[in-house]
């Protein structure tokens, strides 16, 4: 498909209808680690419960990204985006109406389902409109709106739980959907459909991008290294702050709110200074390879700080792990614009299948932990152990792929 970079004053239009669409998604991934003590006592939720039950939007998320990059590549964002937020609508209202566990269990599913087009769809839609030095920003500050939801889902909804009650929260937000489903129908172009004959015959297939090296050699780091800072992101710093630290939940709400916060700030001028760091040599893979090992030292310091740990060391492990950011639109760009849709949710299969596995997996060796006679602040501090040694094997992989990059 050829490029058609679109004027700045459209470009900016459609990236703020787009990234309304994404807060929205990013507020439902992250709201489970504020409302975790409330749910874990209405439902007498165990942390395997929890990492499940925030893991079921991953799951369903997860679940819809190779078909997703077939429809997007034929039907474009528009279309696509505007279709499956239908189904996040169902979603929302079906967990405002829950009455059990495995009624929210299937609402989450439903929910990742509806959602799962919300960053896909626009970074689609960039490779084709956006010149290529500017796939990264667009990537960092469709990021900074994925912050900027996690900011929203922390001390503001605390702060409207008692007003309004967790349900009607998710009934609100189901009427946001719709208002950002009327806006993706009257702002964002329609695809074009004259590459049908010729590129749809030599766009490529699934498989090219699984064989691809350099995307093989990325997929223990999207599992295991995207999905782990995702998970503890958006749901295990919370209850660290509640059970380990002591925090009550406003004041884990509060941390969770500033960590959000500072990502918020880091992504915006992450994508702010990333052509002009490209510019200086400083290419993808010299970030991650000096980059990453830094993220692992802040990681380590929270194991061994237990009790003491504050949202400043989630904070400084996030921070430190921003270059994780690169990856995406790095995969994107090791393949032609025919195979955007497809390149882009083969790895965003990974990231929120990593989350999934990640939230779950943290929480069952947590339970698991407790079960042998391990302490609370002991088990999450074995369990954030394994974590970390699963990711410095992703990234010695990563490493050893790319040795003469």
């Amino acid at each position: 498909m050829e490029k058609n970079i679109l004027p700045i004053k459209k470009a900016v239009l459609i990236f703020f209808v787009f990234a309304s669409g994404y807060f929205l998604s990013c507020l439902l991934r992250a709201i489970t680690a504020t409302l975790s003590p409330l749910l874990t006592d209405e439902f007498n939720l165990l942390a395997g419960d929890l990492g499940l039950l925030a893991g079921g939007y991953f799951l369903g998320f997860a679940s819809m990204q190779i078909p997703l990059g077939y429809l997007l590549d034929r039907h474009g964002p528009k279309k696509i985006v505007s279709s499956f937020l239908l189904i996040a609508i169902i979603g929302t209202t079906a967990f405002a109406l829950a009455q059990s566990f495995a009624g929210l269990i299937i609402s989450r599913i439903l929910i990742g389902v509806g959602v799962s087009a919300c960053l896909m769809g626009p970074l689609t839609g960039y490779r084709i409109w956006l010149a290529d030095e500017y796939q990264q920003r667009g990537n960092s500050w469709m990021l900074m709106i994925a912050s900027s939801g996690f900011v929203f889902s922390t001390l503001p909804v605390q702060i409207l739980l008692p007003i309004f009650g967790w349900r009607w929260i998710f009934g609100g937000i189901s009427i946001l959907i719709f208002i950002v489903i009327i806006l993706t129908l009257l702002f964002i172009p329609p695809w074009k459909k004259e590459i049908d004959n010729n590129d749809q015959k030599n766009s490529g297939l699934l498989s090219d991008i699984w064989k691809n090296k350099f995307f093989r050699s990325t997929i223990p780091l999207g599992l295991f290294n995207y999905g782990g800072i995702m998970a503890v992101q958006t749901l295990w710093a919370g209850p660290w702050m509640v059970r380990v630290s002591g925090h009550d939940p406003l004041e884990s709400a509060t941390g969770l709110f500033w960590i959000n916060v500072t990502m918020l700030i880091a992504f915006f001028v992450w994508g702010y200074i990333l052509p002009k760091i490209n510019k200086l040599g400083m290419d993808t893979m010299k970030l991650l390879k000096f980059g990453l090992p830094i993220s692992y030292l802040s990681l380590f310091v929270i194991i061994i700080s237990g009790e003491n740990v504050g949202a400043i060391h989630f904070i400084i492990y996030i921070l430190t792990s921003i270059v994780l950011s690169l990856t995406q639109p790095a995969v994107a760009m090791h393949f032609p614009t025919s195979l955007a849709g497809k390149s882009l949710t083969s790895f965003n299969l990974l990231i929120f299948l990593g989350t999934f596995i990640m939230q779950w997996g943290i929480g069952l060796i947590i339970d698991l932990s407790k079960y042998l006679g391990k302490g609370e602040t002991q088990s999450f501090q074995i369990s954030f152990a394994v974590y970390l040694i699963i990711c410095i094997l992703s990234y010695s992989y990563f490493i050893l792929k790319n040795k003469n990059e």
